[in-house]
């Protein structure tokens, strides 16, 4: 007889509900979550609700307000700003501290830059989305700082949620995405640290151009 999977616990689960209807905008910015919604949308009480809620109000998802639920924080132009500001520090330290690059490091890369060449040619444009937060990802977590791998994660959160309708609104934008990951690639390869740093840089920093409007 086979083994019954044993479901996370219910705050985990209702964390992880809110957390991925806020990223992929199922819950816009402005919306009211009240727990009884929720606690019925995932079916737990309300005490794990609340301990759901207060974890993604300090990951600076929502706000809660008492009594009344809990407000999906819109996108603002200052955090769009911020989240480049830090992912710009993380990302350049880490592209510097990755040269030399080892091998493993240099083959998990490789393969997740192919991934995200096929899940772009099937117009899977969301599994490519989350490639791509790996392909990153990846090259922070090999610099072997476990608080900067943690800080990493919250932001490439944050920012999937500021991107998921960009590669729809710009769908050239995948294809300079896969060619700069191309150049991160080769840069680390021929273990010329400032070309990596310098690649990184305008790879993130196109964000913050699109979010001001400045990217025809």
């Amino acid at each position: 007889m086979a083994t019954p999977t044993k479901q996370p616990p219910a705050a985990d689960r209702v964390y992880t509900h809110v957390k991925q209807g806020v990223l992929d905008r199922r819950y816009e910015g402005g919306t009211l979550l009240t727990e009884g919604e929720l606690a019925e949308a995932v079916g737990v009480s309300r005490t794990p609700v609340r301990e759901a809620l207060l974890r993604l109000e300090v990951e600076g998802l929502i706000r809660l307000y008492p009594k009344k639920g809990a407000l999906v924080l819109p996108v603002s132009a200052q955090e769009i700003a911020d989240v480049v500001e830090t992912r710009l520090l993380v990302e350049e330290h880490a592209a510097r501290k990755a040269v030399p690059a080892p091998a493993g490091l240099l083959e998990r890369l490789a393969e997740l830059l192919e991934r995200q060449k096929a899940e772009a040619a099937a117009g899977d444009l969301a599994a490519a989305a989350k490639t791509d937060r790996c392909f990153h990802a990846e090259i922070v977590r090999s610099g072997g700082n476990e608080i900067l791998s943690r800080l990493y994660d919250q932001l490439r959160d944050r920012q999937l949620r500021m991107g998921v309708a960009v590669m729809h609104s710009h769908p050239d934008r995948i294809a300079k995405t896969l060619a700069e990951h191309e150049e991160i690639l080769a840069a680390l390869r021929a273990g010329d640290a400032e070309a990596a740093v310098g690649i990184v840089h305008r790879h993130v920093s196109w964000f913050s151009h699109l979010a001001r409007g400045e990217v025809r």
